[in-house]
């Protein structure tokens, strides 16, 4: 499943679509602090955070995950968008708690 058709279904926003309609989902990682997320995340992670700055963006392209969900609601600022855009990551964004998220995607992943 691609970042894009799991944001279709589960009802995420697409913040940025960056890779997300050609790369496959192979795992979820969630994790708030960046240092942490950029030894253990897997390439094409979906990386569920509420961390929304430009450094999440560097840690996406460093981690190679397929994409970034950004959890409760949090929003990119702009320096971050442009970062997304340049660097070409897929954003995606939602209200439900990080929790939440997880179990929906990985309910989704099971089903596809």
């Amino acid at each position: 499943m691609t970042p894009i058709e799991m944001a279709g279904k589960l009802g995420f926003k697409v913040v940025h679509e960056g890779e997300g309609a050609s790369r496959e989902i192979a795992g979820i990682y969630c994790c708030d602090l960046l240092s942490i997320v950029m030894g253990r995340a897997k390439a094409d992670d979906c990386w569920i955070t509420v961390m929304a700055n430009v450094n999440t963006v560097a840690v996406a392209v460093l981690a190679d995950v397929a994409c970034v969900v950004l959890s409760e609601g949090m929003s990119l600022d702009d320096t971050a968008l442009e970062k997304a855009r340049a660097q070409n990551v897929c954003v995606l964004k939602t209200d439900r708690p990080t929790f939440e998220t997880a179990l929906a995607v990985q309910k989704q992943m099971e089903q596809s």
